[in-house]
């Protein structure tokens, strides 16, 4: 994103609690489904079956310590920077069509909240470290286009 630690909204935050949970239940589920070291694996299928869950395993474990990186980063950032646009800032910008839109910069795609840009979308990467009266480009499917940051709070 910025390069260093990105605050992370209250909203973003209880997101990833919650997915937290999620994954670890998820996981104490699937750590009991797996045989013991000792256990001896019956035919091709079960083999299979264990591979498959060692594997799922993994992946769980990955996605836990990335939540867990991010939920300390985002406690150590503080809170988003008023000079300059990063993680959990609110904008208004005018597009080059002339229209005007005020959003805030967000991590979690958020279906319901239409006033959320993504810091990985096209728009809120080409936003990130930029401050008011600054000029950003980026692709939109029709092209590139541009837009000026006219307030940051």
């Amino acid at each position: 994103m910025t390069g260093g630690p990105e605050p992370l909204s209250a909203a973003a935050g209880e997101a990833l609690r919650r997915e937290l949970a999620d994954l670890r239940t998820e996981r104490a589920s699937v750590a009991a489904a797996l045989g013991a070291p000792d256990d001896e694996v019956g035919d091709r299928a079960d083999q299979a079956d264990e591979l498959q869950r060692a594997d799922q395993l993994g992946r769980l474990d990955a996605r836990i310590a990335e939540i867990d990186g991010r939920l300390r980063e985002g406690g150590a950032a503080g809170a988003p920077s008023t000079g300059t646009i990063g993680v959990g800032s609110s904008v208004t910008v005018r597009f080059a069509d002339g229209t005007e839109s005020a959003f805030h910069i967000g991590e979690l795609a958020d279906a319901q909240d239409s006033a959320l840009v993504t810091a990985d979308s096209p728009l809120g990467r080409s936003l990130l470290g930029h401050r008011a009266g600054d000029t950003v480009t980026y692709a939109t499917p029709a092209g590139r286009t541009t837009a000026v940051v006219l307030s940051l709070g």
